[in-house]
């Protein structure tokens, strides 16, 4: 439903987009993810139509955003960072005015629906002035959702949002990911990975990798890593485990935990556990432990922007 080649985009001598390349499919929720600055919101301008590329192609929902701007944003729905909303209108004036200018039928019905979707309904004959921030952020959504586009691209869409607002808004990203296409930047880094199917890492402009989170944990920690708790001293421990065939690093924690790892594919958990046991030890505790995508993307974007 999104498919990327070679996009670069020129601001006079500075390049904010360098030769991007990526795709999203149908029923796919992607996370965009990098520094300020990276080129991220710059991307879905393009994707939008909101501005030309100075090169390379953009394909949104089968249509060119450049040669076929205007079917492209008959099927995109997009809340930008900072969504502008005439403030003096009502939530629902607001959402019908939207509405109609895209022809939807029986508008009254749908603005209805998408108002209970976003948790506004009540606040319907509320003007969107008087609105808190998350409450507005809403109205954004809703405004995105109206026309049932097959394309959703959100900018920080949870931005303003308390900690009940954030996980309602969550679950019905994943809602609206499971029929349609859905790219989403965000700089809180836990909600990628809680919603994305996959996540792209972009910095100066380039994509420096894509993947789900489990295969770049894999891949960063070149295998598995799990946490080992039992009661009592750990010390001797340690020296039981890299006795064990296949272990790798063994790092002893507090509180009688250490970590071990091993080469990704085979999993030895089970015969771990059989060893420690047969030690004398009384296991608590044995799980695996991930990089988080925070220590992922600080791995992949920290040494570079230090330059």
């Amino acid at each position: 439903m999104i498919k990327v080649s070679g996009l670069t985009k020129d601001y006079g001598a500075r390049r904010a987009l360098d030769k991007l390349s990526f795709d999203a499919q149908q029923g796919e929720i992607v996370g965009f993810l990098g520094p300020n600055g990276a080129g991220k919101t710059t991307t879905m301008r393009i994707l939008t139509g909101y501005m030309p590329p100075t090169d390379g192609t953009a394909i949104v929902a089968g249509y060119d955003v450049v040669e076929e701007s205007i079917e492209v944003r008959k099927r995109v729905g997009y809340l930008p960072e900072t969504v502008p909303l005439y403030t003096d209108m009502a939530v629902f004036d607001y959402l019908k005015f939207m509405g109609e200018l895209r022809h939807i039928p029986n508008v009254d019905d749908r603005v209805d629906e998408v108002l209970e979707m976003v948790g506004l309904l009540e606040r319907a004959d509320g003007y969107i002035g008087n609105l808190s921030k998350g409450m507005r952020q809403r109205v954004g959504l809703a405004q995105a959702l109206l026309h049932r586009p097959e394309v959703l691209i959100l900018d920080e869409p949870t931005i303003g949002l308390d900690p009940g607002q954030v996980v309602e808004v969550r679950e019905l990203i994943r809602e609206i990911g499971k029929e349609r296409t859905v790219l989403l930047s965000t700089h809180i880094l836990n909600e990628a990975q809680n919603i994305c199917d996959r996540v792209l890492i972009i910095n100066k402009g380039k994509i420096i990798t894509e993947d789900t989170t489990e295969n770049l944990q894999a891949r960063l920690i070149g295998g598995e890593r799990v946490m080992l708790r039992v009661r009592g001293e750990s010390d001797e421990l340690a020296a039981t485990l890299k006795q064990i065939k296949g272990v790798q690093s063994v790092e002893i924690q507090e509180e009688g935990a250490v970590e071990f790892s091993f080469a990704s594919g085979k999993d030895m958990r089970p015969e771990v556990a059989k060893q420690v046991i047969k030690a004398g030890y009384d296991l608590l505790e044995l799980r695996p432990v991930g990089m988080s995508l925070e220590e992922i993307f600080l791995e992949l974007t920290g040494a570079d922007n230090k330059k």
